[in-house]
């Protein structure tokens, strides 16, 4: 028939069965061999059926074995026939199939075991070779004949299934699993089936029945019926099958050598079945369907329907994964050349191509569908039967067999991307890999946050998952440490588990592309086995064999020893390998082992043991080989490291956080990127920023790393950072005070590095975070050395500015032009500080604001160099400036630091401060708080103040100057009042320096080189010298030009007086104040009182003069009152006791204290000024006599200040003082003051005599009253030279004054004056004072002297002139002289003395001046004539009393002689009376009155009366006195008559 065909091929072209459509049974249209065969083929059949043949006549019977074998070779040899004709076909589906089906029912019905008597029909048994060979018909109609019989087939499978079940026999079974195995080696049948069956809606699943049959069956195997005896499969009738095979069941011979077994075999909970090698791997090759020739059923090794079954499910797999993925490569390569070809083709092509690509698609779509159909099918089968027996294996071959197609299943599953299935056969292979109960438990808990659903029930089918067996008879290779919170003793890995280890490496290196999800439990697992085996992260993160850090440490055996730098090197290539991962995968890989690092810092909370370091090395590693494309990983990356392993708590944990970062970091910036770094700021940006982010953690160990990194980046890449400047310094910036000194330390070492490599390499506009950092070291206290050198650092910087200024500036200006033009397109204003000056300027505002900031800082140390570097760095590179920048500096920078500074000061604590530190002893002068905060102001003041005075040019021309003025002069104000002596003094200092300051310099005469640039730096810093300043430095704008264009812009007009006068009546009220309120005494008194010292008076007198010079020509009667009242009181102010030693003069020498000295320059430089002055000026003459003559009483009467008490010199003259008293004050020795003071007095008298407003204001009357006092105490006086003094002044102002007087006489100005000069030459020349018991004779008498000198005045100045004098004064004057002339005794004397004390010479004197004046012949006026008259009656009246008193005495003392001074007055009286009469005689007689020569005569009696003495001298003096007398003899009348006439 094949032959006819053959033959008729040519010639019919139509197939024949279309047209035997119409009738099936019709055989007329084969042809005659064809219908020989036909017939035959159906005689076949009956006979088989035991029917009688149709065609084969004849033939009664066959046997059925026979026939069955005939039947399998025609439909084997000759399935052509049948494809092709539909007859035959017919036949096939009519016959052949049901035929089968009714010969297989006895199997089908057949239980094996089951009790016959219970039912009720006995049951047909199955039969060994019908069932065979049926089953092989059954194997080729499927072969050869599937399409044709889909329905049909499914029977037949469903039967072989069936076959399957436990309860047939073993040998049913045996030949069933062969049969099944030859459908499993043909992956396209299987296909069919999937597509058939699998995927339509309401048939059977049959290709997943067939894997779960076998995965049951697999299974079944294992779990032996409970008759004890494993091995017996008690068919119900074939006892003889039974226990010959039974022996090697006994475990106790499976071990021999350390469970090493003979034959590989599965063992699994004590049922053991050794692998026979069946066939070469792909093909099925059967032994029992091949047994024609047995008829009873043939015992079954052990074994070998499981190595059959083991077989088919690798050759299913095999099968499977090769033909999916073959046609997954086609499509891909497909696909590939279309869609290019498709873009470049021309119009018209295009559509067809796309039409076929649309036809691929949707073939694709197909195919996709059907590849998963078969993988969802088979996975839960497949992989429970596999993970059975890769628990039970005991076979390294069968092992990796078994390995080997879970990896194929994942890979596959994940190339189709069937998330669930790839993540089971993962598991699978993750729990082969780690001891067996350790698996559960870490699997569970990953896959529970991976996979949603644990028991794998796919549509509806549960699939059971058996546990791993406890006793497994592996070879332990190694004993370790569970990775767990709680440690609970060693665990062990046997060589399966490394077995499995290794296929989960490489199913990571071969196929990480489809990974996705699952790397966390391939990851999650290797982290467990690295640290069972005690792999440790070395630099770089890969993994090297060290020793467990703590419990029983790990136990390795050499055979794993040798695989551990094997598997170390594996998994360091898996992690390079990632470099060939695409993008997705990539971040797979990085989430993955985020988590599980995320894992390993749960469980190393709160307990310090050692953590798994897995994940956080193998990110470094991942990172370190992805460099080329670290953008996309760098965010998670980092930000995993940052946020979470750097803040743990464990130390080793934080450490390698911080470990892996830096090193990425280092890496990152050494990598050679394309494009290079410098042109991708934003990558550097990126890559530094981890570093930036790194200072909000507080662990010190991490920013210690950070810091370490800094100061790496900064040694390799310094040059190049170029943008990540900012995010480098503020990681510098970023360390806190609190941070520990070794931080702060190497923090600092990097800015030190900065500040002296890198600051020409930044962009200028990081100057300012330089700055801004520096003065942050500054400001941290942890370490003063630091904050000293800091402060240098920013005198270095400071430098730097200046040297290279125009190239900052230019720059600068550059990128604020840049920035201002973003700012407007925002529509934002720019805000930076200091905004209105240019960015140069702000670039030093910042550097002085933070040198400000320092000079408030709680350590003097710092403060005074901060202070000195301030005003040095201001001064020296001040210069650069735009001009209206020093507004900012003035108001913002210095003031803001002088109101600090004041504030700190006035609030500092007084308490003691014992040491500092140590055993550093502290000087008394800074023992407190307070004392050290007096130092900073004083600098700081001095400083300021020194600006203002050098920079006075500069500052002048700005318009609030006069306000800048003001606030200096309150500061310098509150210093001089602050109750310090060392602030007030310093204040004073700064006032003097500002004084001097010149008026800014007219064009004419404005100096070629602009002063400031040659103003030298007054302290720098230390050591610190500032290289820039030697050369000059001029900018475009130079300063001599600023000033040119200051002062030549307009002319010179006369507003600057006056803003100039302003500014000196601003000083001169500020002085005032000073003045008033220091030396304003307090109300009460206690320890603690504050005295001004006198340091600081002096100084502040001394700044009078200059001052006074500025504001002469303003300067009124009222400001001279307000001086007035200041120099007297800080003349008042006593001296603390301690200090007196060093200000008092030793009591013998009269020194003036240089603050007395001061108080009378002032009042010099004042006189002088008036002298010279205007009119209007001299009319402050009386006030500054008024002064000095307040200064003159001092003298005598010494200054009260407040209700102080003082110790006064003139009380302890001579004693001691006693210095211990503490709290004592002692008033100074005002005697020489007030005695200069006096001699000034009579030296501006002299000068000013004449003057209108001393006439005027009674001057003369005010020192005479002032004299007067010291005068009429005489001996009581302090100081003796006082009284003397007070004379010869006395004497030299009236020879001046005197003749005024007497030429305004008429005019009553000095009317008052003369009662007041006549009590005072009463007062002295009769005063009350005793002189002292010790006063010498020779004194005695130039004590006299001076008395004789008084009268000596009052004869030639006062009495020739009596007309245009007082009658009463003129009357005064001559009672006393009467007085004078008159001996007065003192009972004190002793005799030898008396001759002496008795001022004969002064008494003599007066009588001669009375008798002078008796007799003024010259008489012009009455006035004259009267004085005379007045003159002689005294004299008369005198010389009576003293005759009368001596005839007395005479009588009295009877022989005893009179005292020798009576004797010589008497004798004086009696000479004077002659003298008188004489005169008389000789004068005119008009010009005698008649009283007088009354007087004369009625002398006579007494005189007589004398007569009886019995001195001799007195009688010879007597005797000249009667004998004028004899012209008076004349008769009476006469006299009458002469008298008349």
């Amino acid at each position: 028939m094949v032959a006819e065909d053959e033959q008729h091929r040519d010639i019919i072209e139509q197939p024949a069965l279309v047209q035997a459509n119409s009738n099936r049974r019709s055989v007329s249209t084969l042809k005659p061999c064809a219908k020989d065969a036909y017939m035959l083929f159906q005689d076949l059949c009956q006979l088989v059926n035991a029917d009688a043949p149709y065609w084969l006549v004849g033939m009664t019977e066959m046997t059925r074995t026979f026939g069955l074998e005939l039947l399998e070779s025609v439909l084997n040899d000759f399935p052509q026939v049948f494809l092709q004709h539909q007859e035959f076909s017919f036949l096939l589906k009519e016959r052949v199939c049901p035929l089968v089906i009714k010969l297989f029912s006895p199997n089908i019905k057949f239980r094996q075991g089951s009790n016959t008597s219970s039912s009720p029909a006995p049951v047909e048994k199955p039969y060994f070779p019908i069932c065979m060979r049926l089953l092989r018909v059954v194997s080729v109609l499927i072969k050869q004949f599937y399409s044709l019989l889909v329905t049909e087939c499914e029977i037949f499978l469903s039967l072989l299934v069936k076959f399957l079940d436990a309860d047939k026999p073993q040998w049913l079974r045996a030949v069933a699993v062969e049969s099944i195995h030859r459908l499993c080696v043909q992956p396209q049948l299987l296909r069919s089936f999937c597509q058939s069956y699998d995927m339509k809606q309401h048939s059977t699943k049959v290709f997943r029945d067939i894997v779960n049959a076998l995965g049951s069956f697999i299974q079944s195997l294992f779990l032996v019926p409970p008759t004890g005896n494993p091995a017996t499969a008690n068919q119900a009738g074939n006892n003889n099958a039974g226990g010959t095979v039974s022996a090697p069941a006994n475990p106790g011979m499976l071990g021999i050598g350390g469970g090493v077994t003979l034959l590989p075999a599965f063992e699994y909970r004590g049922t053991w079945i050794p692998i026979l090698t069946i066939t070469v791997q792909g093909s099925a090759k059967a032994t029992y369907l091949e047994m024609l020739d047995k008829v009873e059923p043939p015992t079954i090794p052990e074994g070998y329907a499981m190595s059959v079954a083991f077989h088919c499910l690798l050759d299913l797999v095999r099968g499977i994964t090769s033909m999916i993925e073959g046609e997954l490569g086609e499509t891909e390569t497909e696909c590939q050349p279309t869609s290019e070809a498709a873009s470049s083709t021309t119009q018209s092509s295009e559509q067809q191509e796309l039409q076929s690509t649309a036809d691929e698609m949707d073939k694709e779509i197909v195919n996709k569908a059907v590849w998963e159909e078969m993988v969802n099918a088979c996975w839960c089968g497949l992989l429970a039967a596999l993970s059975l027996l890769l628990d039970a294996s005991t076979d390294e071959a069968a092992t990796e067999n078994i390995l080997k197609a879970e990896l194929t299943m994942a890979a596959l599953c994940g190339r189709l991307g069937l998330v669930t299935s790839r993540d089971a056969f993962i598991t699978a292979i993750c729990k082969g890999s780690l001891p067996p109960h350790y698996a559960l438990t870490v699997l569970n808990t990953t896959t529970a946050a991976t996979l949603s659903n644990k028991s794998y029930s796919i549509q509806g089918q549960s699939v059971m998952m058996i546990s791993p067996s406890s006793e497994s008879h592996q070879q332990v290779v190694a004993v370790g440490q569970p990775l767990a919170v709680q440690p609970q003793g060693t665990v062990m890995l046997t060589s399966k588990n490394i077995q499995c280890m290794r296929t989960l490496l490489n199913l990571a290196h071969c196929h990480g592309a489809v990974l996705g999800t699952s790397w966390q439990l391939v990851l999650a697992t290797l982290q467990h086995l690295v640290w069972i085996l005690g792999l440790k992260p070395s630099s770089g993160g890969a993994l090297k064999p060290g020793r467990a850090v703590e419990g029983p440490s790990t136990v390795l055996t050499t055979a794993v020893m040798t695989d551990l730098p094997v598997i170390s090197n594996i998994l360091s290539r898996l992690f390079e390998s990632s470099q060939y991962l695409d993008d997705v995968s990539l971040h797979h890989l990085i989430n993955a082992l985020c988590s599980l690092s995320l894992e390993a810092m749960d469980m190393a909370y709160g307990n310090n043991k050692e953590p798994s370091l897995f994940a956080v090395a193998k990110l470094l590693e991942t990172g370190l080989v992805n460099m080329h494309r670290i953008e996309i990983l760098w965010r998670p990356l980092t930000g995993h490291l940052l946020e979470k392993v750097c803040q743990h708590p464990n130390s080793r944990m934080r450490e390698w956080g911080a470990e892996a970062l830096t090193s990425l970091i280092k890496a990152g910036l050494t990598f050679n990127h394309d494009p290079p770094l410098s042109q991708n700021q934003r990558l550097q940006l990126l890559l530094l920023n981890p570093l930036k982010e790194m200072s909000s953690i507080n662990h010190p160990d991490i920013r210690l790393k950070q810091l370490e990194c800094v100061l790496q980046i900064l040694q390799s890449q310094g040059d190049s950072l170029g943008p990540g400047w900012p995010l480098v310094l503020g990681v510098m910036g970023a360390i806190r005070n609190d941070q520990g000194e070794s931080l702060i330390r190497t923090a600092f070492q990097c800015l030190q590095l900065v500040v002296t490599d890198f600051l020409p390499t930044m962009p200028c506009s990081c100057l300012q975070i330089v700055v801004d950092v520096a003065g942050s070291f500054g400001l941290h206290n942890q370490e003063l050395n630091i904050s000293l050198t800091s402060i240098g650092l920013l005198w270095n910087i400071s430098d730097y500015f200046f040297q290279r200024g125009e190239i900052i500036e230019k720059e600068l200006n550059k990128e604020e032009a840049a920035q201002q033009k973003q700012a407007e397109e925002k529509g934002v204003v720019l805000n930076r500080p200091f905004h209105p000056a240019p960015p140069f300027d702000c670039l030093w505002l910042c550097l002085y604001a933070k040198l400000g900031e320092l000079c408030v800082d709680p350590r003097p140390a710092v403060r005074k160099s901060a202070g000195q570097t301030l005003f040095s760095t201001i001064g020296a590179h001040g210069t650069l400036l735009q001009h209206s920048t020093w507004h900012t500096v003035i108001w913002k920078v210095l003031f803001h630091l002088l109101d600090r500074v004041r504030e700190s000061s006035t609030t500092a604590d007084k308490e003691k401060i014992e040491s500092g530190g140590g055993n550093i002893l502290i000087h008394h002068s800074r023992d407190t708080a307070e004392k050290q905060w007096a130092e900073t102001w004083v600098l700081t003041l001095a400083g300021v103040a020194r600006i203002f005075n050098t920079r006075r040019y500069l500052l002048q021309p700005l318009g609030d100057f006069s306000r800048a003025w003001d606030v200096l002069l309150d500061h310098i104000q509150s210093a001089a009042l602050s109750k310090n002596n060392e602030v007030s003094l310093a204040a004073l200092k700064s006032f003097q320096e500002i004084l001097q300051i010149v008026s800014p310099v007219r064009d004419s005469d404005k100096p070629e080189t602009p002063p400031a640039v040659n103003v030298p730096v007054s302290v720098l810093l230390g050591s610190i010298s500032g290289p820039g300043l030697s050369r000059p430095f001029v900018r475009t704008d130079s300063i001599g030009e600023r000033l040119g264009r200051y002062s030549s812009s307009e002319p010179p007009i006369v507003t600057d007086e006056l803003e100039d006068l302003n500014l000196w009546w601003a000083a001169w009220n500020t002085w005032y104040r000073i003045g008033s309120e220091s030396t304003k005494p307090p109300i009460t008194f206690d320890k603690l009182t504050f005295i001004p010292s006198q340091p600081f008076l002096t100084a502040l007198i001394q700044i009078f003069p200059a001052l006074y010079q500025h504001i002469k020509t303003g300067f009124s009667m009222d400001d001279l009152q307000k001086l007035g009242v200041i120099l007297h009181s800080a003349v008042s102010v006593p001296i603390s006791s301690d200090a007196s030693p060093f200000i008092l003069p030793s009591y013998t020498e009269a020194v003036l204290t240089s603050l007395q000295e001061a108080v009378l320059t002032a009042l010099d430089v004042l006189q002088k000024a008036i002298c010279i002055g205007s009119e209007n000026m001299q009319i402050m003459y009386p006030a500054i006599f008024d002064q000095l003559l307040a200064f003159v009483e001092f003298s005598c009467k010494p200054p009260q200040y407040g209700q102080l008490e003082t110790k006064h010199i003139a009380n302890a003259k001579y004693n001691q003082i006693q210095l211990f008293a503490p709290a004592e004050w002692v008033a100074l020795n005002y005697v020489p003051f007030a005695e200069r003071s006096l001699e000034v007095v009579v030296d501006l008298y002299q000068k000013t005599a004449c003057h209108k407003a001393v006439v005027n204001e009674k001057v003369l009357q005010n020192i005479i009253k002032t004299l007067r006092f010291p005068l009429s105490l005489k001996y009581s006086c302090p100081s003796e030279s006082t009284w003397k003094l007070a004379v010869s002044s006395l004497l030299k102002v009236l020879s001046i004054g005197l003749p005024v007087a007497r030429q305004h006489a008429s005019s009553g100005k000095f009317d008052s004056m003369w009662p007041e000069l006549a009590n005072t030459f009463e007062d002295f020349l009769f005063t009350k004072s005793i002189p002292p018991d010790n006063l010498s004779i020779q004194e005695f008498q130039r004590n006299e002297c001076i008395d004789v000198e008084v009268v000596q005045l009052i004869s030639t100045e006062i009495l020739p002139y009596a007309n245009f004098i007082p009658k009463e004064f003129v009357g005064q004057i001559m009672t006393m002289l009467n007085k004078g002339s008159i001996h007065s005794q003192s009972s004190s004397f002793t005799e030898a003395e008396i001759d002496i004390r008795l001022r004969e010479e002064f008494s003599k004197m007066c009588f001669e001046t009375l008798l002078q004046f008796s007799f003024s012949n010259k008489v012009t006026t009455p006035q004259e004539g009267y004085i005379s008259r007045m003159a002689l009656s005294v004299l008369l009246k005198r010389s009576q009393d003293v005759l009368h008193r001596y005839i007395e005495d005479e009588r009295l003392s009877g022989k005893c002689p009179l005292p020798r001074q009576q004797v010589t007055e008497i004798i004086f009286v009696l000479k004077a009376v002659s003298t008188l009469i004489d005169s008389l005689k000789k004068t005119q007689p008009e010009n005698v009155d008649e009283n007088t020569w009354a007087q004369v005569i009625a002398l006579y009696p007494t005189l007589v009366e004398c007569i009886t003495c019995s001195s001799s001298e007195v009688c010879s003096a007597l005797k000249e006195a009667l004998v004028p007398f004899k012209d008076f003899m004349q008769p009476p009348a006469s006299k009458v008559q002469n008298g008349e006439s």
